[in-house]
């Protein structure tokens, strides 16, 4: 979308036409633009709005219903924070007594609105000028946000409080920047500021190896349901329980924080597999923290170099995904095919760490047959390949 796109969005009759729109659904999205077409609607008018309609829809699974009253790019949807998560962000800048906050990359906008609604005032920064007109139309309903279109790094903060960035981690050939110096801004340019600010906050990737951590941050990486959404950096008075690694699993309504104990990570040892596997969530894998798993369910690793950890007990934990082990195996095509055969699988769920194993592949080799289902996890155990059969410890055999 182009500024004279946005322009017709915005007019009275765009922003009705986006409004009267009904749910998107892709297989009828020609045929509705045909007929828009036909009753006169211009042509580039229509094409923004079923974007933005069809943006919407995506935007839900991060914003839930206030993506009905956004309006979004790709990237600017792709790069945002899920509410939920952009929510916990603003409370830390609450708790640490912040009254106006500085959102240096602000993109779509989706911080500067958690901070706001949390009653933060928001100087909210964008170098894109569309995507700073689009953070000002979401940021609407909140007269404590400014939005500016600039450079975050050199606009004006007097009266600001905290700082929170999130710089652009794609490369102008859209790949994933994993180097922090890739970024933009660059991670060390932000991180500069927090002599001025010492509460700063900042987004990264959660890739970042932990060797470019610094060591005045809280590092932590947060999940949603099982699926790793970022990492942030946390200095000063956003980080009250001081430097670490820390990992914050959400699940559903639940949410469970772990951190790097003071007295370091406990020892853990690598053995046989127990009665059941615990596949740690992947925040805990992220931070390094994966030794609280086997602690808190008395386990021990199947492997040093590797993230599963096994237990003779089921202990219900949310750091971890428990399943009860059926039957475990050397690596072998045939004789994995035999015993899911005994079984009759004829739908299997294929994990794998430490094994250069394709899963697809080895799916369409296995030719599976049967009604029951199988989950199979290929990792090493003493430095050999093998193969676990296993299945939610909340299922019955």
């Amino acid at each position: 979308m182009d500024a004279a796109a946005l322009h017709q969005l915005l007019s009275p009759e765009g922003w009705a036409l986006l409004g009267a729109l009904p749910p998107y659904d892709e297989r009828v999205a020609m045929a509705l633009s045909e007929r828009l077409h036909r009753e006169g609607i211009d042509p580039v008018l229509v094409a923004a709005a079923l974007t933005q309609s069809r943006l919407r829809a995506a935007g839900r699974a991060k914003f839930d219903d206030f993506a009905d009253g956004m309006l979004f790019t790709q990237t600017g949807l792709e790069q945002a924070t899920r509410f939920t998560v952009a929510a916990r962000h603003a409370q830390r800048y609450a708790a640490a007594g912040c009254t106006r906050v500085g959102d240096l990359t602000c993109g779509i906008g989706g911080d500067a609105m958690a901070f706001a609604a949390l009653g933060l005032g928001v100087v909210a920064v964008d170098a894109d000028e569309l995507t700073a007109a689009l953070a000002t139309v979401n940021l609407r309903h909140f007269p404590e946000a400014e939005v500016r279109h600039g450079d975050g790094l050199t606009t004006d903060l007097t009266g600001v409080d905290g700082l929170f960035a999130d710089p652009a981690r794609r490369t102008a050939a859209g790949r994933r920047a994993h180097d922090p110096a890739a970024y933009t801004p660059p991670l060390d340019a932000v991180l500069a500021l927090r002599d001025r600010f010492p509460a700063l906050g900042v987004k990264v990737g959660p890739g970042i190896p932990h060797s470019a951590l610094p060591v005045d941050a809280e590092s932590q990486w947060v999940s949603v349901d099982g699926d790793v959404v970022e990492a942030g950096l946390w200095f000063g008075p956003l980080a009250p329980e001081g430097p670490g690694r820390s990992a914050l699993v959400l699940r559903g309504r639940g949410a469970t924080t772990v951190r790097t104990p003071e007295a370091g990570l406990p020892e853990v040892d690598a053995g046989e597999p127990g009665g059941y596997l615990y596949e740690p969530d992947g925040a805990v894998i992220r931070a390094g923290l994966v030794a609280l798993v086997a602690a808190e369910v008395d386990g021990h690793l199947l492997d040093r170099t590797i993230a599963y950890v096994t237990a003779d007990h089921l202990v219900p934990t949310p750091l971890a995904t428990a399943y009860r082990v059926l039957d475990v195996m050397p690596f072998g095509l045939k004789r994995l095919r035999t015993a899911l055969r005994e079984r009759g699988v004829g739908r299997v769920t294929i994990k794998k760490r430490g094994t250069a194993v394709v899963p697809e592949q080895l799916r369409r080799q296995l030719d599976l047959r049967g009604d029951a289902a199988a989950t199979v996890v290929l990792t090493r155990l003493k430095g050999s390949q093998t193969v676990l059969l296993v299945e939610p410890a909340g299922e019955t055999t």
